[in-house]
């Protein structure tokens, strides 16, 4: 529990975001997804059931920082043999790779980009105008602001940058006292860029297994006291 007189959120760009400090990734409210394709045609879901993380809340969000651990043995797609398989030196080989390991470089603000907001900023072109369209695009940004967060992926010792597309979902005082936030995440990257290349060719074309992955990460951080 927080000391009471902490300030659990501030306002900053429109948004309602958590106070700086130290959070951590709460184990009972989070998931570390992937989704893969099968044969071309559909998709194999799956998750690893443990995973930590730390987020550094700077007093500048934007100057904020994560690093995450994911425990490679506790990849589950609801299939034994499938999951003994990508357990195995074809896939993440979890005994000499127990951890797949992100570590955050910079943080970036992702405003409104749809076409009425890019439609607003032209039209308002003149400097006066074009703040009142500015101050109007990030109030309608509101608790779901939208961050890249730009960091190094590393999957059996070899290390890549991806991009993950964040999604701020809020932050408030829970009823135990805790200053939490949510959030979601998403990047995609090519899986023969980290050595993972077992696969089979289709008679018909194609592959057994798709090379690109995609990571769906969803959960609540926690301030630490």
């Amino acid at each position: 529990m927080t000391d009471g007189t902490q300030e659990a959120t501030r306002r900053w760009k429109g948004m309602t975001i958590p106070a700086a400090g130290t959070y951590v990734l709460d184990a009972a409210h989070k998931r570390v997804g992937f989704v893969a394709h099968h044969m071309m045609v559909s998709q194999v879901r799956g998750e690893f059931t443990a995973a930590a993380a730390t987020i550094r809340v700077g007093e500048d969000p934007l100057d904020s920082a994560v690093t995450a651990t994911i425990r490679t043995a506790t990849l589950s797609t609801q299939n034994e043999d499938r999951d003994t398989h990508l357990r195995s030196s074809d896939f993440l080989d979890v005994e000499r790779w127990p951890t797949i390991e992100f570590r955050s470089r910079r943080v970036e603000r992702r405003l409104a980009d749809d076409a009425i907001a890019q439609w607003a900023r032209l039209r308002n072109h003149l400097p006066e105008r074009s703040r009142v369209a500015t101050e109007i695009v990030e109030r309608t940004v509101g608790v779901g602001g939208r961050f890249t967060v730009v960091g190094d992926l590393t999957i059996r010792d070899v290390t890549h940058e991806v991009a993950l597309d964040m999604h701020f979902g809020g932050a408030k005082r829970d009823p135990y006292g805790r200053d939490i936030f949510g959030f979601s995440a998403t990047t995609d990257f090519d899986r023969e860029d980290y050595g993972l290349v077992w696969n089979v060719t289709l008679e018909t074309g194609g592959w057994l297994v798709g090379k690109r992955v995609r990571v769906e990460i969803a959960g609540e951080a926690v301030r630490e006291v």
